[in-house]
């Protein structure tokens, strides 16, 4: 199932098979539909929040798409700039935050919208077809007009330098004077903009930004909370509702303790504006959504983990003053995605722990998810690429690899989202915000290193999730191999680490490379390559660990300055010789770096007007799969402002 569906640019498209879906009891199988429908109805928020003019291009190029695709003949570089489009939501690529530009010329997109018959284009757009292509070609074309997603560059004005749409006429000074006066610093659902009495938010919520989205979202899950399974879940679906009438920020926290709270349902759920990765402050939340049935077996593993919770906070490798006293409502579960959607589509983690909110967190505890069949999907796909073979110093290290990997990057995830993220506290009067730009590079790196310390304790072995170290020895070669080489083919050379993640990785790596000394681990070269090499996986352990403890305290002590020379000195630059190289030992295996995935079809099965069942299947490929999805899902206006608005806005960035 989790075949090649697409391939294009960089990325390669796969399936995922919902296990267990046909024999769930059809009131379930409408209780999914009915989540799966609002996940699918905030689609055009992410694209809007990515970029103000996403939607006008997105219209524009479609219709030329399908055009061209109705005649048969489809140019193949507006299909591959097409695909890259709905693949990152917008005209930015989704890891690196560069604007990706097309390959045929101005010329030919005027030749291909003209050649349309009919006055149909303009109806969609909602403006004259020349004017539109006199908004849209300097942005597609001038790879320096709005070149950045996501500018998180030291020094710079990182608000002026970022696409993202939430802020509008305000500097990063501006924005970071409003936060620090305002009372509610954590309003994740806003746009802040400048008036004429000072900053002031537009609230993204029934009646304000994103209504018309959020209407459906709403009314698909008002319908999920009459065939929820609890009354607890029912309960919590209409929190969520009400935080999107009310956009009150109170009212997501009061929605986040109760899906806390909620344990028992076989069905769950993520909905919502969530993550701050595309904000340049961290302040705004993209919108996202998971559609999760719980995998039962999977899930009675790591509980193992969840249950020891305080086994592991008690034993960390950080200041007793920033250890959690007591461990409160921690749980894992490992299941499968039913629908993905907003930011979690088509490209989408492997796993998940929320709430965000450390005073939640600290208080109700958290829930983390493994997705245990985009993770299979992966892995099937991967396992015979040649990248492991291309990058491994040894025979070993494969063999390793191939014996524990999986079961290695599983527990890796799962230590990741269910403890790490949820582990240490917070200084009184300290948020995670204070570290600004670094925030989730030093938030990731600190579950990460959490995990990465945990998976080699004796205590694995003593809970009966792994009979020897060996499987952590294989992730530590593995997480190594990545965070200095690999992962570096998904970077154009010349530029810098952008995403947090990745960023993330090399911190930890480069820090440990440097600190623990070629006797424990070292980049190795042979026949003109290099390789990561570890030579002592115990002491490679301890440097983990003190690294663990040094973020730790960056965090809870919410230290910007030496947040930002962690990140900045360790986690940025490439060194470009061996970037090089790396990128031409990963062109020549012909391996998309970049995975993403087309969601199953589910069809309702109705008797006198009432979904009574529901029928699902993988067949719909990916093209057909985004042109569907903007046709019967697509809500907001195109464009969502004025032709003079965008003019304006483009005029402003010459």
């Amino acid at each position: 199932m989790s075949a090649i569906t697409d391939r294009f640019a960089d990325i390669r498209i796969l399936r995922y098979e919902v296990d267990g879906f046909d024999t769930l009891p059809p009131i379930r199988k409408v209780l999914l539909y009915c989540l799966s429908q609002a996940a699918l109805y905030g689609r055009d928020i992410i694209w809007h929040q990515n970029f103000e003019g996403n939607l006008l291009i997105r219209t524009l190029l479609e219709s030329l798409y399908s055009h061209q695709k109705a005649c048969g003949r489809i140019d193949g570089r507006l299909a591959e700039y097409m695909k890259c489009l709905w693949f990152a939501n917008g005209i930015h690529h989704h890891y690196s935050n560069d604007k990706f530009v097309p390959k045929f010329s101005r010329s030919e997109l005027y030749e291909w919208a003209y050649s349309l018959p009919g006055r149909k284009l303009e109806s969609r757009i909602n403006m004259p077809v020349n004017k539109a292509l006199e908004l849209v070609c300097p942005i597609i074309f001038d790879e320096n007009l709005f070149g950045k997603k996501v500018s998180l560059e030291a020094g710079a004005d990182v608000v002026k330098s970022s696409s993202v749409n939430f802020y509008r006429g305000v500097t990063q000074a501006d924005v970071e004077a409003y936060y620090a006066e305002s009372k509610d610093r954590h309003q994740l659902n806003s746009t802040l903009v400048m008036r004429d009495g000072g900053p002031e938010e537009i609230v993204w919520r029934l009646g304000g930004r994103y209504s018309k989205s959020l209407a459906y979202v709403s009314r698909w899950l008002n319908r999920a909370a009459q065939v929820a399974e609890t009354e607890e879940q029912a309960a919590v679906i209409k929190q969520l509702v009400k935080y999107y009438e009310t956009g009150a920020a109170a009212d997501f926290a009061q929605f986040n303790i109760d899906w806390v709270k909620e344990r028992t349902s076989t069905t769950d759920f993520i909905n919502g504006f969530i993550e701050v990765y595309s904000d340049p402050m961290g302040y705004k939340g993209t919108w996202e959504s998971i559609v999760q049935l719980v995998d039962s077996v999977g899930t009675r593993r790591v509980e193992t983990i969840s249950g020891a919770a305080q086994w592991f906070e008690d034993h960390s490798p950080i200041d007793d003053i920033y250890k959690k006293k007591q461990v409160c409502g921690v749980s894992m579960r490992v299941i499968n995605a039913v629908m993905l959607g907003g930011d979690c589509y088509p490209h989408t983690p492997i796993g998940v722990n929320l709430p965000n909110e450390d005073s939640i967190r600290e208080q109700y505890g958290s829930k983390s998810v493994s997705l245990n069949n985009i993770t299979r999907a992966h892995h099937e796909a991967s396992a015979e690429s040649g990248v492991l073979r291309e990058f491994a110093y040894s025979e070993e290290e494969v063999m390793r690899s191939r014996k524990y990997g999986r079961m290695a990057d599983e527990l890796h995830t799962q230590l990741h989202e269910c403890l790490g993220h949820g582990s240490g506290c917070m200084k009184e009067g300290r948020r995670l915000d204070d570290l600004k730009a670094y925030g989730s590079t030093i938030e990731e790196a600190r579950a990460d290193l959490f995990a990465l310390y945990f998976m080699a304790d004796p205590k694995m072995t003593e809970l009966g999730l792994m009979e020897n170290p060996e499987p952590a020895w294989a992730h530590y070669d593995s997480y190594m191999r990545n965070g200095l080489l690999v992962q570096t083919a998904r970077i154009n050379r010349g530029k810098n680490i952008e995403e947090s993640h990745m960023r993330n990785r090399m911190l930890i790596c480069r820090y440990v490379l440097e600190k623990a000394g070629r006797e424990v681990v070292e980049l190795k070269v042979r026949d003109g390559k290099h390789y990561t090499v570890i030579h002592d996986y115990e002491a490679l352990r301890k440097h983990f660990g003190q690294l663990l403890g040094t973020v730790q305290r960056i965090k809870s002590e919410g230290d910007y300055e030496a947040a930002k020379a962690l990140v900045e000195t360790y986690g940025v630059r490439l060194d470009d010789r061996l970037h090089a190289e790396v990128l031409r030992r990963y062109e020549a295996l012909g391996v998309a770096p970049f995975t993403g995935f087309v969601n199953p079809r589910m069809t309702p099965v109705k008797v006198n007007n009432i979904i009574c069942d529901v029928k699902i299947d993988y067949n719909e490929a990916y093209d057909e799969q985004m042109l569907r999805y903007s046709s019967e899902y697509g809500t907001a206006p195109s464009p969502s402002y004025t032709a003079d608005e965008l003019q304006r806005m483009i005029d402003k960035r010459r």
